[in-house]
C-alpha cells in the first residue's frame, strides 16, 4: 500500500507541468518568451523543446506561473503523465531535442544615449516581451565593462567613425550635428585622435567581448560596420568630411580581413554621398530580381536537433519562410562570407544571405540583416512598431531566439 502510494505521489509531480506551444495556437509569442525569463528570474528551469510544436516550452507547474500566463496572455496547456510521456517519444524519435534552461542572461544593449526604444527592433523585442535589459555604450565598452554580460546586442551603430553614412541627408540636422559633438567628445575623453579610432577600438573590444565567451547579436548596419571596422584597424577609411584627414589612397591593401569574424573580399564605398559602407550589402538597387517585397522572403534552415542544438535554438519558429524587411544593410552578399560562416537564413537561388552565426574564441556571434521585421521599409522618423499588432511575429521570434539560448546547459557534442 505505501509503496502503491508512493507512486501515485511521483506520478501527480511528475505531471505537473505547463507546456507553452509555440505553433499555430500560440496566442502571443513574443510575450511567451518573456514567461521564460521570468522563470528564469525567478531561479527555476525551463525546458526549450526544439522543434517540437514550434519550439515550445515546459515548466513545474505552480499557480503564480499559471496567472502569469493569463495575465500576458500567452496560451498554455496543462500536461498530465500520459502526455508528457508521448511528448518524450515523439521527441526522441524525431528530429527534436529538449534544452535545459536554466541561467538567466545578463543583456546589454550597446546604444547610443538619447536614442528611443523604437530606434531598434531588439529594444522593442526586449520591452514587449518583458524582459530586462541595461544599456551601454562606448564609455562601459571601454572600461571594460563587457565582462559583466552574457548577451550584447548592437544597436544600428556605426563603428566605422562615418556616422552612419548620413552626411548627404542630414549632416546640417540638428540630431547629427549633437552627434558629432558627443562623438568626439568621447573620442577626446578617452584620448582618440577622431572618432573613427574611438569606434574602431570599441569593435576590438566587442570582438574580445565574443571571443572570451561573450554572445554578440546585432541587425542592420551593426553588422558590416562592425566587421569593417575591425578589417581596418590599422587603415583610415574615412573621408575628410569625418575626420579632417583623406582616406588612404592605400587602403585597399591595407584591409585585414583576417581580423574580421564574418565577411572578406568585399568593395568599401568610401565617398560620404554613398548611404552605404560597402558590396556585403545586398540593397534593392543591387539586385537583379526585382519583384516587390516577395523577392526578399527567406528561408530557414532546418539543423539537426541532437547534433546542432545552437543553430537549430536560434532558428525555432513556427514558419519555415519569413517575410523580408529592409535596412540600412538588408543583407549579405553570399560571396563575401567567410568559409566558417554558418547559414541560417537565405533568399533562395540568391545572392541574399539574412541570417547567419558564427564562433570566435569561446563566444559566438549571430548576424539578421534587416533594420524591423514588421516594418519592410524603415525610414528615419518613422512611427514606433507596435508589436501588440504582430504579437506572432516570426521575425521578432528571431531575435528573441538569441536573446534566449544564452540559457542553455551547455553540453558535450555526441561522438
Amino acid at each position: 500500500m505505501k509503496i502503491l502510494l508512493c507512486f501515485i505521489i511521483i506520478g501527480t509531480v511528475f505531471s505537473q507541468k505547463l507546456l507553452i506551444p509555440m505553433d499555430q495556437l500560440q496566442t502571443d509569442h513574443l510575450k511567451a518568451y518573456g514567461v521564460a525569463f521570468w522563470t528564469l528570474k525567478k531561479g527555476e528551469e525551463v525546458d526549450w523543446l526544439l522543434n517540437y510544436r514550434g519550439g515550445s516550452f515546459m515548466i513545474n507547474y505552480d499557480g503564480i506561473l499559471e496567472r502569469e500566463l493569463k495575465i500576458r496572455g500567452v496560451y498554455y496547456e496543462p500536461i498530465n503523465t500520459v502526455v508528457l510521456t508521448e511528448i518524450f517519444a515523439q521527441i526522441e524519435e524525431n528530429n527534436m531535442d529538449m534544452v535545459l534552461l536554466e541561467k538567466l542572461p545578463n543583456i546589454a544593449v550597446y546604444s547610443p544615449p538619447g536614442k528611443q526604444p523604437w530606434d531598434d527592433a531588439v529594444t522593442l523585442a526586449l520591452t514587449y516581451a518583458e524582459i530586462d535589459y541595461e544599456v551601454i555604450f562606448d564609455d562601459e565598452v571601454l572600461t571594460d565593462k563587457l565582462k559583466d554580460y552574457d548577451w550584447l546586442h548592437l544597436h544600428h551603430e556605426d563603428f566605422t567613425g562615418q556616422y552612419g553614412k548620413f552626411y548627404k541627408n542630414y549632416h546640417n540636422a540638428v540630431w547629427y550635428k549633437n552627434m558629432e559633438m558627443q562623438f568626439n567628445a568621447t573620442a577626446q575623453k578617452f584620448g582618440f585622435p577622431s572618432v573613427h579610432e574611438l569606434k574602431k577600438q570599441v569593435a576590438s573590444k566587442i570582438k574580445t567581448y565574443i571571443q572570451n565567451g561573450g554572445f554578440l547579436f546585432a541587425m542592420c548596419s551593426a553588422t558590416d560596420s562592425f566587421d569593417i571596422a575591425l578589417a581596418a584597424q590599422n587603415v583610415d577609411i574615412a573621408s575628410t568630411v569625418y575626420d579632417g584627414s583623406q582616406v588612404d589612397p592605400n587602403y585597399r591593401n591595407k584591409m585585414d580581413y583576417s581580423n574580421s569574424v564574418a565577411f572578406e573580399n568585399y568593395n568599401l564605398y568610401t565617398n560620404p554621398m554613398t548611404y552605404e559602407y560597402s558590396t556585403i550589402d545586398v540593397p534593392p538597387s543591387h539586385r537583379t530580381v526585382t519583384k516587390g517585397a516577395e523577392a526578399d522572403y527567406f528561408s530557414l534552415f532546418e539543423f539537426s536537433a541532437k547534433w546542432d542544438p545552437v543553430p537549430t535554438m536560434l532558428t525555432q519558429n513556427h514558419v519555415a519562410v519569413i517575410n523580408g524587411f529592409m535596412g540600412q544593410t538588408t543583407g549579405f552578399a553570399r560571396s563575401t562570407l567567410k568559409n566558417h560562416v554558418l547559414i541560417m537564413g537565405e533568399v533562395e537561388n540568391d545572392e541574399l544571405v539574412k541570417y547567419i552565426h558564427g564562433n570566435v574564441g569561446k563566444g559566438t556571434y549571430t548576424f539578421l540583416g534587416g533594420h524591423d521585421p514588421e516594418d519592410y521599409r524603415h525610414f528615419v522618423g518613422d512611427p514606433p512598431t507596435d508589436l501588440s499588432l504582430h504579437r506572432n511575429s516570426p521575425g521578432y521570434r528571431l531575435i528573441l531566439n538569441n536573446v534566449l539560448f544564452p540559457a542553455a546547459r551547455k553540453k558535450e557534442k555526441k561522438t
